[in-house]
């Protein structure tokens, strides 16, 4: 990996708020390692060991949210239908019981 790809991947990975203890702390000896420009192999193959360990969870993690609120939005969406549904017999009843009550004003009228 080139140094200026490396260079690149610590500093994407840095905008992230690591919570993870042992991923911060190979992210810092990342850091500081490019910046006294002696990133060496080993060190390299731990962070991006680290970089790969870390995200695969997180990916996971945020798949796993990604597919809840899927789900979640696919019962509102029944749920919207439903009531829509609803909606529509209730108007119709009203319709037809306004006309009955139509009726009902016109034969009362005519007695």
């Amino acid at each position: 990996m080139s140094d200026e790809r490396v260079s690149a991947l610590v500093a994407h990975v840095g905008a992230f708020h690591i919570t993870d203890r042992a991923m911060r702390k190979a992210q810092e000896a990342a850091q500081q390692a490019l910046a006294a420009g002696r990133l060496e192999a080993r060190a390299l193959d731990d962070y991006l060991t680290a970089v790969r360990r870390y995200f695969t969870g997180f990916e996971h993690e945020a798949r796993g949210h990604l597919r809840d609120v899927d789900r979640r939005l696919e019962h509102l969406n029944q749920v919207q239908f439903n009531l829509s549904a609803e909606r529509g017999v209730a108007v119709k009843r009203i319709e037809a019981t306004q006309a009955v009550l139509s009726a009902l004003d016109g034969a009362e009228d005519s007695r």
